[in-house]
C-alpha cells in the first residue's frame, strides 16, 4: 500500500511540474522577439480595387465563341447573345429558350493583382477546387448556387466563365477554348 501511495504521489508531483512548465511557455510572460523588418516594409496594401461586374448591353456576336460550340458544350440552345461594353474583350452573355442567361464569360486584361483577384472573388480559395487548366493557368472551380464557376488566371489576364448547370466541366471546357481563342 505504501509502494502505491508513493508512486501515485510521485506521478502527480511529475504531472504538476509538467503542467505548470507548460503554462508557462503559453503565457503571455514571454515577449515575441522583436522584428528585424523595417516598419515600411511590414505595411500591407490593401486588396486591389475590382472592376465593375460586367453587364449586357447590346445584342451580337462574342468574339471569342461561337453559338454553336456553346451550345454544344453546355448543352443548351443559344437563343440570344448579348456583349457588355468592356473594352478591349467585351463580356458575353448566352442565353437559353427562356431568356435566361445560361452561360458567361468575362475577361479582363490589366495588372497582374487585379486578374488574381477577379479570380479568387469568382471562386474563391478558401472553397473551390484548384484549376490547373490550361496549363500554365491557375484558378479555381466549384459548383454556385445556380450553378458552377471556372475561374483562372495568367500574367495579368484572367478568365470567369459561369454556366447554369452543374457539371463545372463545361465552365472548364469554354474556359479552354476561350484561351484558345485570344491565342493565350
Amino acid at each position: 500500500m505504501r509502494r502505491f501511495v508513493l508512486v501515485l504521489g510521485t506521478f502527480t508531483l511529475v504531472t504538476a511540474l509538467a503542467a505548470a512548465a507548460c503554462s508557462q511557455r503559453s503565457g503571455p510572460a514571454t515577449a515575441p522577439p522583436p522584428s528585424s523588418v523595417p516598419p515600411s516594409a511590414t505595411t500591407t496594401s490593401a486588396a486591389p480595387a475590382l472592376p465593375p461586374e460586367s453587364q449586357p448591353v447590346a445584342a451580337g456576336p462574342c468574339p471569342y465563341l461561337a453559338t454553336d460550340f456553346v451550345a454544344g458544350a453546355n448543352g443548351q440552345r443559344v437563343s440570344e447573345v448579348k456583349l457588355s461594353a468592356d473594352h478591349p474583350h467585351p463580356a458575353c452573355f448566352f442565353y437559353d429558350r427562356a431568356g435566361n442567361v445560361q452561360l458567361t464569360v468575362r475577361i479582363y486584361v490589366g495588372e497582374p493583382a487585379v486578374a488574381t483577384a477577379l479570380v479568387n472573388h469568382a471562386a474563391p480559395v478558401d472553397s473551390s477546387n484548384p484549376a490547373t487548366e490550361p496549363t500554365g493557368w491557375q484558378g479555381g472551380y466549384q459548383q454556385t448556387g445556380g450553378g458552377a464557376v471556372y475561374a483562372v488566371a495568367k500574367q495579368g489576364v484572367a478568365i470567369v466563365v459561369t454556366t447554369d448547370q452543374m457539371q463545372t466541366v463545361k465552365a472548364r471546357t469554354v474556359t479552354k477554348q476561350v484561351v484558345s481563342a485570344l491565342g493565350r
